[in-house]
This record gives C-alpha cells, structure tokens and sequence, in this order.
C-alpha cells in the first residue's frame, strides 16, 4: 500500500499568496544567475512552478506559467516565448496530474516529475533548433536529473512556512 507524501501528522495551513509569488520569483533571480555552460544546473522557475502547480493548482497555473515564462525570456535574451513554450505545458501535466503525484512518497513524486522536467526541456531545445541554434549537447538535459533529485529538499522547504504548530490537546479529536 503506498503512504501519503507526508507522513507526519501535523496539518498545513493554506499557502499564503504572497509567499507562492516570493518563492516564484526567487527561483526567478536564482535563474538568473551567470553559471555559464555548467551542466546540471536545474531550471529553478520550472522546478518551483512545478511545485506550486501539484500544490496549489488552482492558484498557480498556465497563465503563471507563461508570465514566468516570458519573463525567463525577457531576461535570457533567447527565442521569444522559448521558454513560455515550454512553461505552459509543464504547468498543465503538473496541476493535471496533481492529485495523483500527492498520493505518492516523495520519492516516487520526484519520478512523475522527471518526466515533465525533462519535456519542457526537449520543447526549449526544439526551439532553439528551429531558432537556427546548435544543439547544446547531451549533458544539457543533466538538469531535470538533478531537480528530480533536489525535489525532496524542496518540498520541506516550501512547505515549513505551512505547517501549523504542534499544539497538543488532549481534548480535540484532530
């Protein structure tokens, strides 16, 4: 039988907006960041907005997706709507297949996000391509591995702000 992802028994407060837009936008500026050719450096928007689309799929959603999108682009300098392209899809298998992925354990949940991951890169290099770029190398797709791999880290960090206290009465059946 599987378990659910959280086996802990405390309860999550509901996601505060702002704090789903702050962690959105600090995957954007880590994005950011002149790594330079780096293989296996993780796509931070695409990993957070992933998160909050299997999270919160009726907050976060396709039009995030491309808003972020465009964004990545506007700061990347590459193909208008490469990145868009890519998001968009991402963001719709994501809050789809949410109630299915928050059934599993961590584990297993970093498995059905491989996948996705690993698509929007394959969209963003097909652009690219058809752009009249060369192809970046097998190395590029390095990074869905390693931000299925930072999946776990991941959701403890941006679910602590959600858990309640632990507050012990005797009393309250919950």
């Amino acid at each position: 039988m599987i378990q659910p992802t959280h086996s802990s028994r405390r309860i999550l407060l509901p996601a505060r907006g702002w704090f789903v837009w702050a962690s959105l936008f600090l995957a954007y500026f880590l994005n950011l960041i002149p790594f330079g050719r780096i293989p296996g450096v993780p796509d931070w928007v695409a990993l957070v907005l992933t998160f909050w689309c299997i999270h919160q799929p009726l907050r976060i959603g396709m039009g995030s997706a491309f808003f972020l999108g465009v964004l990545m682009d506007i700061a990347d300098g590459s193909i208008m709507g490469q990145h868009a392209l890519a998001y968009v899809p991402l963001a719709f298998a994501a809050g789809g297949l949410s109630r299915r992925i928050l059934w599993f354990p961590l584990l297993l949940q970093a498995l059905h996000v491989l996948p996705m991951l690993f698509v929007a890169q394959l969209i963003m290099v097909v652009a690219r391509l058809m752009g009249g770029a060369e192809f970046p190398g097998l190395l590029y797709f390095l990074s869905s591995f390693v931000a299925a791999a930072l999946w776990h880290p991941l959701t403890y960090l941006l679910l602590l702000p959600q858990y309640r206290p632990v507050e012990r009465d005797d009393n309250r059946p919950i």
